[in-house]
């Protein structure tokens, strides 16, 4: 293994960037840090995807909730993961994020396959510390709230698919019923017949969208 490692920190609070690259430079693995720190989703859109002078990044760190890139449709760290797999191929992903909705962390699981995701709320510096220790070992890491939502929704994954984690987000993002299809690629009439099934998860005999919003919210899904 090479002793110096060349690390991407992307998070639009420069204190906690600084904060990662002292914790891990009392890694136990002996490696040298390089890190280069961007604030936005603009400016790690062109570090990630700049053909000349690339620099061969071995790990990336991507917080969740970024200043978006509006240009190029690139509206969080979610987003950026997904090109980075494409332009940075061997490069480790580590995803934090200060949010703790099950489905959020679920879909960022199922898309971008994060070598780790860390709830930001979850880990001390010691923490930190051993997730990096296992992710440089090849080992996914998943914080604590992670790991419990994980099984939580895993648990209900029949019921859950995507569409369904799809339309309930979208309910409770205030978008209305007859507008759904604006944002999925399914009729009216299949998104009714889902939110039947939805309701009858949530034992909803005829429930409303704030009912589908409010159980869901119970079980810390949105």
């Amino acid at each position: 293994m090479q002793t110096k490692l060349k690390i991407l920190m992307v998070d639009d609070h420069p204190s906690m960037i600084e904060g990662y690259k002292i914790i891990l430079s009392y890694n136990n693995l002996g490696l040298e840090i390089e890190t280069t720190a961007v604030y936005n989703c603009e400016s790690a859109y062109s570090t990630i995807t700049h053909k000349s002078n690339k620099i061969n990044f071995d790990l990336v760190f991507l917080d969740f909730s970024l200043p978006p890139y509006e240009e190029m449709d690139i509206k969080s760290g979610q987003d950026l993961a997904m090109l980075t797999k494409i332009h940075l191929p061997n490069a480790k992903i580590v995803m934090l994020t200060s949010h703790t909705e099950a489905i959020l962390l679920y879909d960022i699981i199922r898309t971008v396959e994060p070598h780790g995701l860390l709830v930001k709320s979850d880990f001390s510096a010691e923490e930190l510390l051993f997730a990096f220790d296992k992710i440089m070992g090849n080992e996914i890491y998943h914080s604590t709230t992670v790991t419990q939502n994980l099984r939580e929704i895993l648990s209900k994954s029949s019921i859950l698919d995507q569409e369904n984690r799809q339309i309930i987000t979208l309910l409770s993002q205030g978008i209305k019923t007859k507008n759904l299809p604006s944002y999925l690629n399914i009729s009216i009439s299949a998104i009714e017949k889902r939110k039947v099934n939805i309701r009858d998860y949530f034992n909803l005999q005829k429930g409303s969208d704030e009912d589908i919003i409010r159980e869901a919210k119970k079980l810390g899904l949105v």
